[in-house]
């Protein structure tokens, strides 16, 4: 096993323990108002005239922006997942949903996280509808990131609201971190993979997995 391998079995066997990160209660965050000012303190910070024209009303959008970036933190994906199928025709092979596109947020400089999710699970007697897999990494995609929990996070919890014989994920991203900052790297890609069950334990699930990533695009 190789040491990613063992380092996302980590966080996988973590998020068993810890289901989801600490959200604030709606009446634990701050208000709009106060959410509002700080943007003006950030502004003022950098250099900026918050009097002039161009940014009298910024902080009102950037609010509204921030709602709807991160809007995840008001949905729970379990909720998303809990109605699932059992008319299947007997089907038990792989059923994936791949090329999912996503704007996520880094969680150490909150800048964006930009890429695609390919999102894969063997049934066993039970299937979720298409789009529920999407709204899954929408959800989790709308909060602060990193890539790896990201990834685990939408296994485990497929995992969980499905019970299916295996579940993979596999995320490939562009972080702005490293292209807007710091090594100025533009055009770089992380992959990161996760997988449950089958996927896990059976290397010829996840080479199945892979070929049916490529099918079509070579």
């Amino acid at each position: 096993m190789t040491k990613e391998e063992i380092g996302m079995d980590a966080i996988l066997e973590s998020l068993k323990k810890v289901e989801t990160r600490k959200i604030l209660a709606k009446e634990d965050r701050p208000s709009r108002a106060e959410a509002e000012d700080a943007v003006r303190t950030l502004m003022k910070w950098v250099g900026e005239d918050i009097e002039r024209e161009g940014l009298v009303d910024t902080p009102k959008r950037v609010a509204k922006a921030y709602l709807e970036l991160f809007g995840g933190y008001d949905l729970d994906a379990e909720d998303v997942l809990g109605r699932t199928f059992e008319e299947v025709g007997g089907y038990d092979d792989m059923v994936l949903v791949r090329d999912i596109p996503f704007h996520s947020h880094c969680e150490h400089h909150m800048v964006p996280i930009i890429g695609m999710a390919h999102v894969a699970y063997l049934p066993d007697g039970r299937v979720l509808g298409l789009s529920k897999i999407a709204r899954t990494v929408d959800i989790f995609a709308k909060r602060l990131q990193t890539q790896e929990n990201m990834t685990a996070q939408i296994a485990h919890t497929i995992t969980d609201a499905l019970e299916p014989r295996g579940v993979a994920v596999m995320i490939e991203a562009e972080h702005m971190c490293m292209a807007m900052r710091g090594i100025k790297k533009q055009g770089s890609t992380t992959v990161t993979t996760a997988y449950t069950g089958a996927f896990h334990d059976n290397p010829a699930e996840q080479q199945n997995f892979f070929s049916m990533l490529r099918m079509g695009k070579e």
